[in-house]
């Protein structure tokens, strides 16, 4: 999804380079109507990719978001609590009830989001059900969107200072970022980013690094296969009882 808007950008460069060559072989009699369709192709071009980076900003996610505010309406005495939030992997975590039972869980996974849409909705799905712990996973998403290691660790870093700002008693988990068979090829990216949470982690009271990226590597220190659905990226049952042996004594 992510990578979409980029193909489009680059589709919109090559087809101004084609256009400026064309509008220097016009004559001169046809330049003038050559370097007008050329202005009225920039405005058109920039039009459509401002609208597709306005369709990557978090306000894609609103419709998840307001369906969490409903339920939370619904019951506002559903408070403390761990709060599992985060992109795909963790909306698609159906089995966390019954994965960690001695725990009242909470799932606020949304679609293929990163690190900076949960931290824009924040105050709208974390703040209300004021958890005693936030289990994040993002971060997947942002690489896979171009972001670069310290990017990734940055936003991290926001989301940590937001949370001991607004729920300073809360405890906060970061999952790894997972490998994958699909985004194998970011893994350097996605490493380099796992090490300076980890750092962080060590050294800073409430807030614990969830290694699943090391158990989720095969002998040939790869990805395994079965961890996976049929999509490459996201888990099969046993990719998530990988997770689950991870967390359970983080969680307790």
């Amino acid at each position: 999804m992510e990578n979409g808007h980029f193909t489009r950008l680059h589709l919109i460069r090559l087809r101004m380079t084609h256009l400026v060559t064309w509008a220097g072989e016009q004559t001169i009699a046809l330049r003038a109507p050559a370097v007008f369709l050329l202005l009225w192709s920039c405005f058109w071009n920039a039009f459509i990719y401002n609208l597709g980076a306005a369709n990557q900003g978090p306000e894609r996610w609103v419709k998840a978001i307001e369906a969490f505010e409903r339920e939370d309406a619904e019951d506002k005495s559903l408070t403390g609590g761990v709060m599992f939030l985060g992109s795909s992997s963790i909306r698609m975590w159906r089995s966390l009830a019954e994965d960690f039972p001695r725990q009242k869980v909470c799932n606020r996974g949304f679609g293929g989001s990163t690190i900076p849409d949960s931290l824009h909705f924040f105050d709208r799905i974390v703040l209300p059900r004021r958890p005693n712990t936030i289990v994040l996973y993002a971060g997947d998403n942002d690489v896979a969107a171009g972001h670069g290691a310290d990017q990734v660790y940055g936003n991290y870093l926001a989301f940590v200072d937001r949370v001991k700002k607004s729920l300073p008693k809360t405890k906060l988990v970061f999952i790894a970022i997972k490998p994958s068979l699909k985004r194998w090829e970011l893994a350097p990216v996605m490493k380099q980013a796992n090490r300076k949470v980890r750092r962080h982690a060590f050294w800073h009271r409430g807030v614990l690094y969830a290694d699943i990226w090391t158990p989720m590597l095969g002998s040939n220190r790869k990805p395994r296969k079965e961890l996976f659905i049929e999509d490459g990226l996201h888990l099969s049952p046993a990719g998530y009882e990988i997770w689950k042996d991870v967390l359970a004594p983080l969680l307790d």
